[in-house]
């Protein structure tokens, strides 16, 4: 009971702290808009973030993207985790997924979506996502990033998929976590369909109607593509914002491009026409439409003569889909990153980024210093002139990279990331697994939970991952591993179960211990 009274008391005192505007004056705030993408990967566009053009970026048409990054910074070493969920809450909460404890994607309440695995029974990890319930739940989380820019006066706006929390908790809705709009987030992390023709709904598929997207009624029956839909519902929220007077925050987290793919007929035709295959011309029309999105809230914006007073991180939740449900060869899609979504590998964790900051950063500049998801925490609230923006929080994990954008010193450069995820997604490949990792320079080791195997790789002599240098170099395989697992235990991370023994999974390093 004291315990549960010190959880109360913190997130009653954390919530008042919130609740007082701090820092500048909400009239000066800049207008801040997060633009995610849903399993975008590194290479899905025809802006490259690679040393040079591939064959990717002359598939992908994406204008507004190439225009937002003439304006502003481009990211070429940005991270995620490798599914969605987890990214999802680090950038509401600042939280490292090892920390949190979302390790994988949440749907329904008190159930795992973790495929059975041979060896290993997975820990009893966070399945309803972020809750308010219980109290001491909440406590961990407590406060969202939505939560901390109302408290300073923003509007904040919800458009697009969620997937916070799990079916019948309060995280569900967006609303129960600090936004004051939402349009169609709920629990489910894909969409039903894509067409309003089909109304948004897995009804079309006979799939579980736990899928469709919710509060689009008005759209239904019409000829009209979900990703046009919540980019006409952003613009209207944008636009009430303006009228009412209120600075900003725009959360616009599109559904695509995720499955089951569906043809936009605004872009569909012409990739066929280039030779594309039937899948791989529905992706690229996907793509598209995002694009498309990117450009039409710009230019709402502007035409409301806040470009210069508003900023925008572009950002995709983990890694482009390569495993299966795409054309052509699975774990390719993401070349020269090895494998895709749900993997310890580039592919599955290096996403495109981009972010203009009017007036801060050097337009058409790039950045070669590594970040990650929970680095947007802190980055916003100091981007939003909330002083001090650590203390809005028991912990956060995240660094702001405000530094990077401005072009100063004050970034840490030789800081370590780190991965966790004890989860076993179901499909195969590189890098699929459970698995736990850490970066560190241009090092690279991924921990494999089920057989205690290592992978070490110099990303910047080897970025496809190609040549595994755990034997070759064991003074630094020992190094970062014993790193990793120190920090493991420092969180009180999760590990798996071993079947055969009933034992967690040893915690890398040999002298770290369980």
């Amino acid at each position: 009971m004291r315990n549960m009274a010190v959880c109360l008391l913190s997130a009653l005192l954390i919530a008042c702290a919130v609740s007082v505007a701090c820092g500048a004056s909400p009239t000066i705030r800049p207008n801040i808009v997060v633009f995610l993408v849903d399993d975008m990967g590194w290479q899905d566009t025809s802006v490259p973030f690679y040393t040079e053009r591939t064959p990717f970026n002359d598939r992908y048409r994406t204008p507004n993207m190439e225009r937002l990054a003439a304006a502003g910074m481009r990211f070429r070493q940005a991270y995620a985790c490798c599914v969605c969920s987890p990214t999802r809450v680090s950038l509401m909460t600042g939280l490292n997924a090892a920390r949190h404890r979302v390790t994988n994607w949440t749907l329904r309440k008190d159930s795992d979506n973790d495929a059975k695995h041979p060896t290993l029974r997975m820990p009893e990890w966070n399945v309803n996502g972020i809750s308010n319930t219980p109290e001491t739940q909440r406590a961990v989380f407590a406060p969202t990033l939505p939560e901390v820019l109302r408290g300073a006066g923003y509007r904040t706006i919800h458009i697009g998929k969620a997937h916070f929390g799990a079916i019948g908790t309060p995280g569900a809705d967006p609303r129960n976590l600090g936004f004051d709009v939402n349009v169609a987030g709920h629990a489910a992390g894909g969409p039903g369909s894509y067409l309003g023709l089909q109304d948004f709904s897995a009804a079309w598929r006979k799939g579980d109607r736990v899928w469709d997207v919710p509060g689009l009624e008005a759209y239904h029956g019409k000829d009209v593509f979900l990703t046009e839909a919540l980019t006409i519902e952003a613009n209207k929220a944008v636009n009430q914002a303006v009228a009412d007077g209120k600075p900003f925050y725009l959360y616009m987290a599109h559904y695509a491009v995720h499955v089951p793919f569906a043809e936009d007929k605004r872009f569909y035709q012409k990739y066929r026409e280039a030779g594309l295959c039937h899948t791989g011309a529905m992706y690229a029309a996907l793509v598209e439409g995002m694009d498309k999105s990117l450009g039409d809230i710009m230019g709402n914006i502007e035409r409301h003569g806040l470009a210069d007073k508003t900023i925008v991180l572009f950002m995709s939740d983990n890694g482009g889909l390569s495993a299966h449900g795409r054309g052509g060869t699975p774990h390719t899609h993401n070349a020269p990153l090895s494998s895709g979504k749900g993997s310890a590998r580039e592919g599955g964790v290096r996403v495109p980024m981009i972010v203009k900051w009017p007036g801060v950063t050097r337009p058409g500049s790039d950045c070669d210093q590594y970040v990650i998801i929970e680095d947007f925490f802190p980055t916003i609230l100091e981007m939003a002139g909330v002083k001090d923006a650590a203390r809005h929080a028991s912990k956060v994990d995240g660094v702001s990279f405000v530094p990077l954008l401005k072009q100063t010193s004050g970034y840490p450069e030789d800081r370590a990331l780190f991965w966790h995820f004890p989860n076993n997604w179901g499909p195969k490949g590189p890098g699929i697994g459970p698995y736990s990792a850490i970066r560190r320079g241009d090092w690279k080791l991924i921990y494999y939970h089920a057989d205690g195997g290592y992978e070490l790789f110099n990303l910047a002599e080897d970025i496809g991952e190609t040549r595994n240098l755990a034997e070759a170099k064991p003074e630094i395989r020992e190094r970062l591993a014993r790193e990793l697992g120190e920090y493991l235990k420092r969180v009180d991370a999760q590990m798996p179960v071993d079947r055969r023994t009933g034992r967690p999974v040893a915690l890398p390093g040999k002298s770290v211990g369980g």
